[in-house]
């Protein structure tokens, strides 16, 4: 198959490339050439900005096309509308923060979406950036209709994240000694590997399946992520579990200085529980979760030693910390 790529050099996106060129796909890359340039020598690419230079897009026709990095909706919207006579599918990369809340546990394709008063706005913010990727959906489907696959991930981990919301946590237990853990054992995140997410999309493609799927890995707890993180590296590390109140109280912010976890109260409780039978049942098979630790270690590990971490605590307010820790 002939596969477009929007992106493609950036996490999810590098995956992207990965798995179709496994499966002997012919890759084409359409991006402005700032991130990860030196990737995919080989790999075919048109440069350009998306929003500018559309016009470039004179190969194909493609078999499908992957939207790795659409976040407003006009600008998808031209993307769309100029590949709709050149491409047979378009996919779409999405996200579960469509949905409207998480008051409900097992939240299926069908709940409600988002909305957001001013639909032209073109910032991302922690309001605007779900409503406005339901918005970029529609758009896809309006130019596509039957054509058009919405995949909504969860939280997506492994190598070459960098936004490190997975990250901190391998690493940090893989350095041992007490570490600030968030509410309880029994706490519930919810991840995708990262190649299982690109693996799936791209079979999903080989079978022009259309439609909508939630594409995330079943609940599991922070007690079984955070033990399986300490036998993944041998590590000696002593999990000091802080209350939700003692962490607010010290103004440690969920999902920030706390990765993947969110608290589990009324207005979040199926934040940690939304239901990917549709992606399972479509083919989603998801790697086992010691796999997905020492392979981020082991990235991680070839970072400069320098490297500025985007979420976690930081060594000094740790220790601080966890000398009130009861």
């Amino acid at each position: 198959m002939k596969i477009l790529i929007i992106g493609g050099t950036r996490f999810l996106g590098r995956h992207l490339v990965n798995s179709a060129r496994a499966r002997w796909h012919e890759v084409t890359l359409f991006n402005r050439g700032i991130t990860n340039p030196e990737l995919f020598r080989n790999v075919d690419m048109i440069q350009g900005d998306r929003e500018k230079d559309l016009d470039q897009l004179t190969g194909g026709p493609w078999d499908a096309v992957i939207d790795t990095c659409g976040y407003f909706p006009r600008i998808v919207r031209m993307s769309a509308e100029a590949l709709k006579d050149k491409a047979e599918q378009y996919v779409f990369i999405s996200s579960v923060s469509v949905y409207v809340d998480f008051k409900k546990i097992g939240i299926n394709e069908s709940y409600p979406v988002g909305k957001i008063e001013d639909e032209s706005m073109e910032e991302v913010t922690g309001e605007s950036y779900g409503p406005l990727k339901a918005l970029c959906e529609k758009a896809v489907q309006d130019a596509f209709g039957v054509g058009s696959l919405i995949i909504r991930p969860g939280l997506i981990v492994g190598p070459h994240d960098p936004t490190d919301r997975f990250t901190y946590w391998p690493v940090r237990i893989a350095r041992g000694g007490d570490v600030l853990t968030p509410e309880g054992p029994d706490a519930l995140t919810q991840i995708i590997d990262v190649r299982d997410l690109s693996d799936f999309i791209i079979r999903l493609v080989e079978q022009n399946i259309s439609g909508t799927f939630n594409a995330t890995g079943p609940s599991v707890t922070l007690g079984t992520v955070f033990k399986t993180c300490k036998q993944a590296s041998g590590s000696d590390a002593n999990f000091k579990w802080a209350s939700p109140e003692f962490l607010a109280k010290n103004n440690v912010v969920p999902w920030i200085d706390m990765p993947a976890w969110v608290p589990d109260t009324d207005e979040d409780a199926g934040f940690s529980r939304v239901d990917s039978s549709k992606a399972m049942q479509a083919g989603l098979v998801i790697s086992p979760l010691v796999q997905t630790v020492k392979d981020t270690i082991a990235w991680a590990s070839e970072r400069p030693a320098d490297h500025e971490w985007k979420a976690g605590l930081g060594g000094e307010r740790e220790l601080e910390l966890l000398k009130h820790v009861q």
